[in-house]
């Protein structure tokens, strides 16, 4: 296994389950619609447009890490990209979501999910990770949409309270499910090869919808194929983080998909968390992301219940319980990450 040069980070030793002195904080989504920067760089066309655009896309990256010295930096991308660059038809609306122009609904759309060739479909990807190595200071994440996930927004055609036509074509054509779940794997385990080898230090598994699934359903139709992606990705020897939103009753079905790290949504504390994984494995989270808008004062005390229910375990990484909601205030967040820095600790393994 080659050494990266960030394996020493408290990032890469957390993921790990690692002895470091200061506990890691990163956010998701800390790179957006919360930071004026982010607005002012990011442009009035689609996401999409500005993903392409190594220049802002790597700009946009950076802006988190410059204004709340976070410990990693993920990169600005989306989870449909894969689909989007291999022309399936997919655009991210603002305020809505991937929206899909003609959804998933039969094997003949099968033929629209070619293989991914990073080289030639997202070249500007790979360009926004090689620059990014090369001016960061901390650890590049980078990420991918799990094969569930991007797939609930192919058959559904967009975002979707009920997801009843994903769990309709999961029972009433088994073998086309599979088929489609093989195939989006294929776009993930390409994708995220892609920015590994380009330099991402990390890398996580985004099934933010896996939590709709009852256990019966989750280790039925999707586990084999995140545990593809994973496993995949292991060959590296990068750390990998798999995350998902209402995933308490699946917590340790997604543990044992095979990643270092486990994310846990705010729903679940991350003592019972543990409880329910196992302490060999590693926890991301998980301060609720609408308690930061409570303001600095309810932000700080319950970023410091997280840290009091870790309990100075080594394998933690401070993160919300999902993204940074855009009404956010910047300055609430660099408050937690001081005081995630300033008094989180990791207590070694053996004492």
């Amino acid at each position: 296994m080659a050494m990266n040069r960030f394996d020493d980070s408290s990032l890469i030793r957390a993921c790990r389950s690692q002895h470091h002195q200061q506990v890691p904080v990163w956010f998701m989504r800390q790179a957006g619609r919360s930071l004026p920067e982010y607005r002012a760089v990011r442009g009035s066309g689609s996401i999409l447009e500005a993903i392409a655009d190594p220049d802002r896309a790597t700009e946009i990256t950076l802006q988190p890490v410059r204004r709340y010295g976070v410990d990693a930096a993920i990169l600005f991308s989306d989870i449909v990209v894969p689909a989007h660059a291999v022309g399936f038809g997919v655009d991210v609306v603002p305020g809505t979501g991937p929206v899909i122009k003609q959804r998933f609904s039969g094997r003949d759309d099968l033929n629209r999910l070619r293989p991914l060739d990073p080289e030639s479909d997202t070249p500007y990807v790979i360009e926004t990770v090689k620059r990014l190595v090369n001016t960061l200071d901390v650890p590049l994440i980078g990420f991918a949409g799990a094969p569930f996930t991007v797939a609930s927004y192919l058959v559904e055609g967009g975002p979707s309270r009920h997801h009843e036509r994903t769990k309709s074509l999961m029972v009433s054509d088994q073998d086309l499910w599979h088929e489609l779940m093989h195939r989006l794997a294929d776009l993930a385990i390409a994708s995220l090869l892609s920015q590994v080898a380009a330099g991402a230090s990390v890398v996580q598994l985004f099934d933010s919808w896996a939590g709709i699934l009852s256990p019966a359903m989750y280790r039925r139709f999707v586990a084999p194929h995140s545990a593809r992606v994973l496993q995949a990705l292991g060959e590296t020897g990068v750390p990998r983080i798999h995350f998902g939103v209402g995933t308490g009753e699946i917590l340790k079905q997604m543990a044992d998909c095979g990643s270092e790290v486990v994310g846990v949504d705010f729903r679940v504390p991350i003592d019972a968390a543990r409880q329910r994984v196992g302490s060999h494995q590693a926890l991301q989270g998980n301060l609720d992301p609408a308690i930061v808008l409570a303001g600095e004062v309810a932000a700080v005390e319950a970023a410091r219940e997280v840290l009091n229910r870790n309990d100075s375990h080594p394998g933690f990484i401070f993160n919300l319980g999902h993204g940074v909601l855009p009404a956010t205030d910047p300055e609430v967040l660099a408050r937690v990450v001081q005081v995630v820095h300033d008094e989180g600790r990791a207590r070694r393994m053996d004492g």
